[in-house]
């Protein structure tokens, strides 16, 4: 196996900015890309940085970057568990470094299971094997209890993006704010700080994203259960159903990085 290396990449601005945004995404899948954000991302002419943690043997030093570096973090999915340390290592370099992201007040955003997972694990939080698989388009629903305004991400009242994932966080981290929830999943959404949220479900997917997805063994080998959709249901997707949470995506970006500004500034 290779030894892992940063790629980087410039987009080429369609709209000109004072500052180049510097984004860094933590990429546990060979070939996912970025998903849906990319067309935002070229709009802004961003550097966009990834650590390759797919290319990480045992005894390999992992590869990370200096958190000054970083204008925002974007960890993505993966088909491992947060708790696998012993068979991935270099889980405990990633956790570290995004606690310690975290904790200088850096706009981070975990997606679509693992990243979610990550960030709970990171501030001590526990994730373990859910009751049931969640795989398919499952409705997923606000918190009824949360109180919105300025300084808490308003979630939909309902919204049915793409859930992929085995494990879930069983506790949120403290002083954490739980924002969705559903049957399979209670942890579907949650913000900690003003500059961190994370979703257990998939919002950057594409239908590139989801053919990957199906091609992957794990899911070839799939039982049934009451939360896994078979491979017909999730291709009958309609390029509008991925709108929806693909916006909403974008909306929690721009949160995060308008509340690491207000952190920084007092306010």
């Amino acid at each position: 196996m290779s030894q892992p290396t940063l790629s980087t990449r410039q987009f080429a601005a369609v709209e000109k900015t004072t500052e180049a945004l510097r984004v860094h995404f933590f990429q546990h899948i060979e070939g996912e890309g970025v998903g849906s954000p990319e067309q935002w991302l070229q709009e802004r002419g961003a550097i966009v940085t990834q650590t390759e943690f797919f290319k990480v043997g045992k005894g390999q030093t992992t590869m990370l970057p200096a958190h000054d570096e970083v204008d925002l973090l974007m960890i993505m999915g993966g088909a491992m568990s947060v708790n696998d340390e012993e068979e991935y290592p270099w889980l405990k370099d990633e956790k570290a470094w995004i606690k310690a992201h975290i904790e200088a007040g850096k706009p981070t955003i975990g997606l679509l299971c693992l990243g979610s997972q990550l960030i709970a694990n990171a501030l001590g939080a526990k994730v373990e094997k859910n009751k049931h698989k969640e795989i398919g388009w499952w409705p997923v629903h606000k918190r009824q209890t949360v109180q919105f305004d300025r300084s808490v991400f308003r979630f939909p009242d309902e919204i049915t993006p793409l859930s992929w994932h085995g494990d879930f966080v069983r506790e949120l981290p403290q002083g954490a704010i739980w924002l969705a929830e559903n049957e399979a999943t209670p942890h579907q959404a949650y913000q900690y700080g003003r500059h961190v949220l994370a979703f257990q479900f998939h919002p950057e997917s594409t239908p590139d994203n989801l053919k990957l997805f199906l091609a992957d063994e794990g899911y070839k080998d799939l039982t049934d259960g009451p939360y896994v959709q078979k491979a017909d249901k999730l291709l009958a997707a309609a390029p509008q159903d991925f709108k929806a949470p693909n916006q909403l995506l974008l909306d929690a970006i721009e949160f995060v990085l308008e509340g690491a500004r207000s952190q920084t500034e007092g306010h």
